[in-house]
Parts: structure tokens; C-alpha cells; sequence
């Protein structure tokens, strides 16, 4: 042994066993005690699965996690480094109960150990489906799920945007499906589709599109990803992608996973396609039957035109029938116009008469109230220099002037 040594038996009496003084432990300084823990720890722990219930979650700068994981008897802390956290598929949450994939080691200048975790999952797909389900019922509360928010699809969009992995057999099978249907022109926006920077892609994505000019924006906007499982999915069950495709004013298409999978995205997006080669199916028609519709059109047309301008002729010859004529309006109106004048050259003669007799009584009242009238009579009348009528003896005026019924007169007044 390491710490003390024994007499073999086959050397030592039944009765009487020799014993050694033990033996002093080695001495190690504090540094070389804290690196045999750390190793010790390291090898022992070097992958382990924890089940608890995430608390006081850190996220600085730097982009690393930090965290305690916790159940009712104790804590650990626990450590996500920025590269694995890009990795997530989905960032811690306070309270949330989860089970953590990663390795044990210490910290030497504080005398702890920790978890450094490499994977972190909701503590079974059952807890996971109930957060799930209760945000769905929290949006579905807003509104945002109403049948009478979804739009149309326009029957041949100019240009289609799509939001999905750059990279891929999804964005190579929507192409090819487009170049054989119908093709367009294509707007690529490639973003992470998993891992904890996924969803924050995929509503810069949304935006970017909805903020080109009217001119330049999608007329679709197909959010796309492959199958996957729950965890991989659950980008498109993010509560801030789902609010982006809601609020999103370019028409949208949820073509996430395939049947059965069913994201939070397909019920905010106006049209939910089972794949992304349906969502691509969905977003065009084919061709063919475009050109086939043309071809049948145009065959038609002639004897549409035809038909129409037999409508027309039978329209105008039932509104004919209908018509009175015209020249009898005419005749009728000129009758009135003639009786009218008649009557006028009847009356215009009296009318002409009557008024001479009223011009004449009137004359003659005018001339009786003439005041050259009492001249005639003998009477004159004086005035002075200015025009003025002499009323009075009194005046001052020394010269008049006299007016008499055949001239006018100086006068001296004394």
C-alpha cells in the first residue's frame, strides 16, 4: 500500500502480529492537491448526463452561458462556452427543467467544480410538447392564428423569396421544382435553420424582406427547412420567428419539416405546406397548363367576339323598339312654339298702348306740377347770384335776377 506496509502472515505468529508506526502522507503543495483533484475529477467525469432545473442564468458579452443547475438538495454550477452555445437549439430559460450533456472539472483559485455542458434538452419531449403547447395557446389568444388574417396566394408571383439553409438538398429541390414548373425570379436569404442562432437568422431574414421597397420586395415568402426531430424544429417554434411570419406583409409559406411535423410557423404563416417542395409547388403554377389555358383562349376568343356582338345587335334593336321618334317630339314642340308666338304678337300691341296711356297721364302730370306752369299765368319768380331762390324780403342780396314765362330780367333790389 501507498500509506503503510504489513507483516505477511506466513512470517508473523497467530497470537502476535508486529505492526509498523504508519507511515506520514505524502506532502503536496496546494497547487499540486488542486491538479490531482482537477484530474482525478476530469477522468472520472469526463462525459456525464444531468437532469435539473435551470436558475440564475447569465448571458454577458462574451457569448458564453452561465447558469446553476439545481434540484431540491443541491446546486452545480454550469458553464456553455460560446462556440457550443451557437450549437443550442435553444437558449436556456429560468425555471426550465432540462437534462445537460457535458464533462466535470474545477476551479482551482476558488476550490469549486463545475459542469461545462456541451448539449442541453428539455427533460423529455413531454415537457418540451407542454411549453410548446402553452405558447401556441398564448398566440392562438392574440389573434394570431385567425383564419381571417390569411391571404391569398397570387396566382404568378413576379419574384419569391425564400428563407432557408444556403446549403443543402432543401434549397436544391425547390429550385429544381421551380426550373420545372414555373420559373421565377428567386431571392435566397440563407440563415442557420438549427442551433441557438437559428431563429434570430430567420426573423432578420423576415425583416430584411419586408423592408426592401415595394418595387424590389418578394410577392411570396417561403420559410423552408427539412425534416427533423422536435429539437430540430424548434427554431420554427420560436416565439419571435412566429410573431415575424404573423406580422410579415409580404405573403407567406410555412413549408417546415415534413408530414407529420407541425411548427408553430405553419399556423402564423397564410398557406402551410407539408415540404418544401410542396411549399415551391404551392408558390407556381405549372407551365404547361399556363400555356395550354393560353392555346385554348385564344381558340375561344373569335367566337367569343362573335357571340358578344350578336348581344350587342339584339340589345340595341329591343332599345330601338323602345325609342319614340323623334320628329314627332320635333312637330309637337314646334306647335307650342307657334302658338306661344301668336299670343305674343296678340298681346305686345295692347301692352304697346297701354303704356303710352300711362306715359301720357303722366306727362300731363308733370307739366301741371312744372314751376314754369304759373309763369304762364303772370308769376316770376327772383334769384339771386348763385342760382339761389329768393324767399324773403329780407335778403341781403342788392341784385336779382327775374324769371318770366318768356325770359329772364336783371333786377336792382333796394
Amino acid at each position: 500500500m501507498d500509506l503503510f506496509d504489513y507483516i505477511d502472515d506466513d512470517f508473523a505468529d497467530e497470537n502476535m502480529v508486529q505492526h509498523e508506526a504508519p507511515a506520514e502522507p505524502p506532502l503536496l503543495t496546494v497547487s499540486q492537491l488542486s491538479h490531482t483533484l482537477k484530474s482525478t475529477v476530469e477522468a472520472l467525469f469526463a462525459e456525464v448526463r444531468v437532469e435539473g432545473e435551470i436558475s440564475r442564468v447569465s448571458r454577458p458579452a462574451s457569448g458564453h452561458l452561465y447558469f446553476d443547475l439545481k434540484d431540491k438538495n443541491s446546486v452545480i454550477n454550469a458553464i456553455v462556452w460560446k462556440g457550443a452555445a451557437a450549437r443550442l437549439t435553444h437558449l436556456p430559460q429560468e425555471g426550465q427543467q432540462v437534462v445537460a450533456h457535458g464533462r466535470l472539472t474545477t476551479y482551482a483559485q476558488r476550490s469549486t467544480y463545475q459542469i461545462i455542458i456541451d448539449k442541453l434538452e428539455p427533460a423529455g419531449e413531454g415537457a418540451l410538447l407542454a411549453q410548446l403547447e402553452a405558447l401556441k395557446k398564448k398566440l392562438a389568444a392574440e389573434g394570431l392564428f385567425d383564419a381571417e388574417r390569411k391571404r391569398p396566394l397570387p396566382y404568378l408571383p413576379r419574384k419569391i423569396g425564400i428563407i432557408t439553409s444556403p446549403s443543402g438538398a432543401v434549397i436544391e429541390d425547390m429550385l429544381h421544382r421551380f426550373s420545372d414548373r414555373c420559373p421565377r425570379h428567386i431571392m435566397l436569404c440563407g440563415v442557420a435553420v438549427q442551433g441557438a442562432a437559428a431563429a434570430r437568422e430567420i426573423v432578420a431574414g423576415i425583416e430584411t424582406f419586408n423592408a426592401l421597397p415595394e418595387a424590389e420586395r418578394p410577392d411570396v415568402l417561403i420559410i423552408a427547412r427539412g425534416g427533423g426531430s422536435l429539437e430540430d424544429l424548434m427554431a420554427f417554434n420560436d416565439e419571435a420567428v412566429v410573431r415575424a411570419v404573423a406580422a410579415s406583409e409580404v405573403i407567406t409559406i410555412s413549408g417546415v419539416g415534413h408530414e407529420p411535423d407541425t411548427t408553430l410557423c405553419d399556423y402564423a404563416a397564410d398557406v402551410r405546406a407539408p415540404t418544401p417542395s410542396a411549399a415551391a409547388e404551392l408558390a407556381v403554377p405549372v407551365r404547361d397548363d399556363l400555356l395550354r389555358a393560353l392555346e385554348a383562349y385564344t381558340e375561344r376568343l373569335p367566337a367569343a367576339l362573335r357571340g358578344r356582338v350578336v348581344r350587342m345587335k339584339e340589345r340595341l334593336t329591343l332599345m330601338a323598339r323602345t325609342l319614340e321618334d323623334p320628329r314627332r317630339e320635333v312637330t309637337q314642340r314646334r306647335m307650342i312654339l307657334e302658338d306661344k308666338a301668336e299670343r305674343l304678337l296678340r298681346v305686345v300691341p295692347q301692352l304697346i298702348g297701354q303704356k303710352r296711356e300711362l306715359i301720357s297721364a303722366r306727362a300731363d302730370v308733370l307739366a301741371q306740377l312744372s314751376p314754369s306752369a304759373p309763369l304762364a299765368r303772370g308769376y316770376l319768380y327772383a334769384t339771386n347770384s348763385v342760382g339761389d331762390i329768393l324767399r324773403s324780403a329780407k335778403t341781403k342780396d342788392t341784385t336779382a335776377t327775374l324769371h318770366f314765362a318768356d325770359g329772364k330780367r336783371a333786377a336792382e333790389l333796394k
